[in-house]
Formats: C-alpha cells, sequence, structure tokens
C-alpha cells in the first residue's frame, strides 16, 4: 500500500507513534558506527533521522514508493541517498549494507516475503535484517481502540488484524520463508501522552492510511457516531497511551 499523503498528514497520524520506536529498532539490530545502512520504506524520514544520528548522512541510504514521502525524507535528510523504490525492488547490488531495516512497512508491501528477501539480498553475508509491526492482531497498537469502536458500530468491517507480521510470531515466519537466519522475535513499545481526546482524534480525519480511509468514507453522521463512540472508550484526558509493536531480527 503507498500513502499518496503529504508528509505533515503522516507525522500527525502515526508519525508521533513511529518516531518513538525508531531507536528500539535501531537498537534491535545493532547499528553502530562503521556501518552502512537501509532503511526500506523511510516514509518522512524517522528512522532515517534516528540512523543519520548514529551513523551519519553518508552511511544511510533510504527508499520509500511514495513520492511525498521521498520528498519530505530528502528534504529532512538532505546527505542522505533517498531513493523512490519498493522493498521488492530494491535498486541496490547484492551485500552491500550491513543492515537492512523496515519499520511500519512490512504489512504494507505488496509481496512481504519478496520484500524481505530483497532486503537479505542487499545486506552482506551475516548481517542483520530486522523489522517491527504494530500489534494489531492482539488488539495493542496504536490504532487498535479506534477498530475497537469501529467494529462495535459495523461488525463486517475490514480492520488492520490481517495484515502480514501483525500477529505474534507472523513476523518471524515471513522472516523465515525469506530465508533469513537466526531469527528472534520481540517486542517493542511506544508510550505517548495525548492532552485531549481531540488531539487524538483529528489525525482519524487526515484520510491516511486504511484507519483514515475508513473514517472519511462514511457520511457525516456515521463518522459522528464513531467519534463518540472511541470517545467514551477512552481514558479522560489527558491520558497515556502504549502501542506494541512485534518485532523480528535475522541474519542474512
Amino acid at each position: 500500500m503507498s500513502f499518496a499523503v503529504a508528509a505533515d498528514l503522516y507525522d500527525r497520524f502515526m508519525g508521533r507513534y513511529s518516531v518513538l520506536l525508531s531507536p528500539q529498532l535501531a537498537d534491535l539490530a545493532e547499528v553502530r558506527g562503521g556501518q552502512r545502512v537501509l532503511d526500506v520504506g523511510c516514509g518522512p524520514g524517522a528512522l532515517t533521522a534516528e540512523l543519520v544520528a548514529r551513523l551519519g548522512p553518508a552511511a544511510v541510504s533510504a527508499v520509500d514508493p511514495s513520492e511525498p514521502f521521498v520528498e519530505a525524507a530528502r528534504e529532512r535528510n538532505p546527505e542522505v541517498e533517498v531513493l523512490r523504490a519498493s522493498a521488492e525492488q530494491l535498486p541496490f547490488p547484492d551485500r552491500i549494507f550491513d543492515t537492512a531495516l523496515a519499520q511500519l512497512v512490512v504489512h504494507f508491501m505488496s509481496d512481504p516475503i519478496a520484500g524481505l528477501a530483497e532486503m537479505r539480498r542487499v545486506t552482506r553475508k551475516d548481517g542483520v535484517v530486522a523489522a517491527c509491526v504494530w500489534d494489531h492482531a492482539g488488539g495493542q497498537g496504536p490504532l487498535s481502540l479506534y477498530w475497537r469502536a469501529a467494529h462495535d458500530l459495523d461488525p463486517d468491517i475490514e480492520d488492520e488484524s490481517r495484515l502480514p507480521g501483525a500477529r505474534e510470531g507472523h513476523l518471524a515466519e515471513l522472516f523465515e520463508a525469506a530465508g533469513l537466519r537466526g531469527i528472534e522475535e520481540t517486542t517493542l513499545s511506544a508510550d505517548l501522552e495525548h492532552p485531549s481526546f481531540e488531539e487524538w482524534w483529528e489525525p482519524f480525519t487526515l484520510g491516511v492510511g486504511p484507519a483514515g480511509s475508513y473514517l472519511v468514507g462514511l457520511d457525516a453522521d456515521r463518522q459522528v457516531k464513531l467519534r463518540e463512540h472511541c470517545r467514551t472508550l477512552l481514558p479522560t484526558a489527558p491520558f497515556v497511551l502504549t502501542a506494541r509493536a512485534w518485532a523480528a531480527r535475522g541474519v542474512a
């Protein structure tokens, strides 16, 4: 799935959570000085910026299929090589990176196994491939309460719980199918304080991702019903939401 939305809209919707995962994913992959790394599905560049802070811009490359995201990542990280490309067709020779990472991307790859296999292909022998995906299936992702409310009002809707990697153990299964070795699966978490219900709700109205697309496709009355049902399920503001992501690392 490609996100043809402005980078600042993504930042307000999901970037506020994903930026909290970037240091954790880099730690899981054991990113350290002297390495050359690739950020696959970089979006506007949250993980890219973390990698640059650790390694310097010359050691980081990034790709994303969304033109608005590529432009934003280039603007925010002007010395980094940022290319428009999909995970399934990475524009790099074999085995040129020490580490390849994909943050909140595997579940939106058109072919996750092919995408992870490409990450393995461009990673040196015994280098690390690492990825993380929100725990949509376990009900502990940042969008889980929203989808719970939507299901209460319309039990037949399709949420994000069946996306690749979104359930326990599935990310590791995809890694294995892509030919990676020494696979380890763990969890990452992001704690984000929301000062008001409106601050939590407003990003859903921006039309970003499956959740935003679902909301903007409702008529005004159903949008209000969903909003108010979400309000009843959330604590009184300010409140902190803890979101969990499944994460895996493997050896190329």
